[in-house]
């Protein structure tokens, strides 16, 4: 496999692989720093961040905004040569607030999904950081880059296409997951292939693979409109369920520049995560991981723990104080509160925490080392 440095304008990453950002308090400066001081791209989630401030309940802006500045600078001292950036999802209802904020940290690159990033240009001008949208679909991609194109004369410094295998909050609808083969059914193998039961894992994967590496091909070619039209370079990187050598070798035989890597590197002993959380992965069953719907209305991936057991039986968790978090959530429609149970799990409290995961979460098997996942993808 030849590995080449991952291109971001000026910026160069001896490894082709970024971190994905992982939140609340999943990724942030201690795991950041340690990807980039191995020569990767360290991602610090913005969501709730500041979770750990004082007064994060009664003024939850000024500590997220705080919490920043603070993550970024831990990241720094750890890579100071390392490029640092932000996952900043979109549907954050402060989410120009947090992109400022970033920006003026001092942050090399700001990734955002969760929605359409339509206006991060806007925010950015004036800073070097690098700007890149996470996109699942074709459609979603000519979106951003059209309107990028048409309202700010701006095209992305980089693109993450994020595949239906990745953790968290998802960017497909429940009939598209169904499509790649991962609805609802307990061996994610409702997608129509008629196969034996003794060679059933194999080819559904195989399916599954094919079936997105198509949708990855439109989004390649959607980006390559926007190389030319403005005569540069756009890396795109391939994340959702990147977890062997092989899943790395798939991505650049694909065109891809790179890889995204999440799940993989919160059972190290860098990830920020408390280490129930990061034993939930390590004991983690196949069947126990799921898609969930989010209280947004977003379908994600996460373990099946006695807390989901209970949403998904019906029952209804009201939060003990809204803190206003999403921009397209009710309090009093939701059947809990995301940053509630985020915070549970990231402060170790796993049993009632929403554990965020990848689809293949369940082959972590022991805590490791930034170190060590790096060389076990690129070694």
């Amino acid at each position: 496999m030849n590995i080449k440095p991952l291109k971001i304008g000026e910026l160069q990453a001896k490894i082709p692989l970024i971190q994905g950002g992982m939140g609340v308090g999943i990724s942030l400066g201690n795991l950041a720093g340690a990807v980039a001081n191995e020569g990767g791209v360290g991602i610090i989630s913005t969501a709730q961040i500041g979770f750990k401030e004082k007064d994060f309940y009664v003024n939850t802006l000024a500590a997220n905004l705080r919490a920043i500045e603070k993550e970024l600078k831990k990241a720094r001292k750890i890579a100071p040569k390392g490029i640092l950036g932000f996952n900043i999802m979109t549907a954050l209802t402060n989410y120009k607030e947090q992109v400022l904020a970033a920006v003026k940290a001092g942050a090399d690159i700001i990734i955002s999904g969760a929605g359409l990033p339509v206006d991060l240009p806007a925010f950015v001008q004036g800073y070097k950081t690098k700007i890149a949208p996470i996109v699942s679909g074709k459609k979603s991609a000519q979106v951003i880059l059209k309107y990028w194109d048409t309202r700010y004369k701006k095209t992305a410094d980089l693109v993450v296409i994020e595949g239906p295998k990745a953790g968290g909050h998802l960017g497909f609808k429940k009939d598209e997951l169904e499509k790649y083969g991962f609805g609802a059914c307990k061996k994610n193998e409702n997608c129509g292939l008629k196969i034996s039961e003794d060679n059933q894992n194999d080819k559904f994967e195989r399916k599954c693979i094919k079936d997105y590496s198509e949708e990855v091909l439109e989004i390649k070619k959607v980006v390559q409109e926007y190389e030319n039209k403005y005569s540069k370079k756009i890396p795109i990187v391939l994340a959702g369920g990147i977890t062997t050598r092989d899943d790395v070798k798939n991505a650049f035989d694909l065109g891809m520049d790179g890889v995204q890597v999440g799940s993989l590197f919160v059972t190290t002993e860098e990830c920020d995560a408390h280490i129930n959380y990061k034993n939930s992965y390590v004991n983690a069953k196949e069947d126990e991981i799921t898609i969930v719907k989010s209280p947004v209305g977003m379908p994600g991936r996460a373990i099946k723990n006695k807390f989901m057991s209970q949403v998904m039986a019906g029952e209804n968790f009201p939060p003990k104080k809204c803190l206003k978090c999403l921009k397209k959530c009710n309090p009093a429609n939701i059947p809990y509160c995301i940053t509630e149970r985020l915070i549970n799990a990231a402060e170790g409290n796993v049993d009632n925490g929403l554990l965020f995961c990848g689809a293949n979460a369940y082959m972590q098997n022991e805590i490791t080392t930034v170190h060590r996942v790096i060389e076990k993808l690129f070694g």
